[in-house]
């Protein structure tokens, strides 16, 4: 039997929902919810391959392909390419309010361009895994760039439908839009998801897309673990602290 274990994992409410699968027992799926990701990155039991929605790697500047996977994904996933914000340079991720943000972000890229509030969310939960997988004090062989790796939920459901873009959007004006979830969790069970986890409530301080968001990535890890994923851009590029740029599919 193979050891460890491989996860889905995409930011909520709550702070991270997580689907996590045994390699020893495949196809039994646990979900919880974990406040911080330095949570999911144990040491004592580390994960072999982790698939999370939230940029990794960041570049000191932008040029007018932006970061280079957003564009890469978007051209793919036909009418969800709206869902891949534009992430700007890694001085603009750590800037700590949404003006010097811009300010840092017009200026570290060509054209010049500001930051979305979308994407300005985000910036909190990027620095938070940003700052794990640089540390040098990680302890874990191999190191914790190789274990996680960036992907995102509409890439991972285009993939699992086949390469082909998905007709419904998962919401409707901020609600869930019956249709879209329907979609997604067809394309799920096909994937070998356990009806029953698909089917369930998500836990308290996660959305129902949330948790089909999460078992979308688990997908993907599992075919990082396979050898079946892709990069986009392929090859990966890298970032001034090595860290790959691209994200997964």
């Amino acid at each position: 039997m193979s050891s460890g274990w491989i996860a889905g994992v995409d930011g909520c409410r709550a702070g991270w929902i997580m689907a996590r699968e045994q390699l020893a027992s495949p196809g039994r799926i646990e979900i919880a919810i974990h406040p911080g990701f330095a949570t999911i990155l144990d040491r004592h039991d580390p994960p072999t391959a982790v698939a999370v929605d939230m940029p990794i790697g960041l570049p000191a500047r932008i040029g007018e392909g932006g970061r280079g996977p957003e564009a890469a994904v978007r051209r793919l996933i036909g009418a969800r390419r709206s869902s891949v914000f534009a992430i700007p340079s890694r001085g603009a991720v750590e800037a700590q309010d949404y003006a010097t943000a811009c300010a840092i972000a017009a200026a570290t890229s060509e054209p010049p361009r500001k930051v979305s509030k979308q994407a300005f969310m985000l910036f909190r939960k990027i620095r938070e895994i940003d700052v794990l997988l640089r540390s040098d004090s990680q302890d874990v062989d191999p190191p914790w760039p190789q274990r996680v790796f960036e992907a995102h939920p509409e890439l991972a459901f285009w993939r699992l439908n086949g390469e082909r873009p998905l007709r419904h959007p998962k919401k409707l004006k901020g609600r869930p839009n019956p249709d879209g979830m329907g979609e997604r969790r067809n394309i799920l069970r096909a994937a070998g998801l356990p009806g029953g986890i698909l089917e369930g409530k998500p836990p308290r301080g996660a959305a129902t897309d949330d948790l089909l968001d999460a078992l979308a990535l688990l997908a993907i890890a599992r075919r990082i673990l396979d050898g079946r994923a892709r990069p986009h851009p392929e090859p990966p590029g890298r970032d001034a602290h090595g860290l790959p740029v691209a994200i997964w599919g």
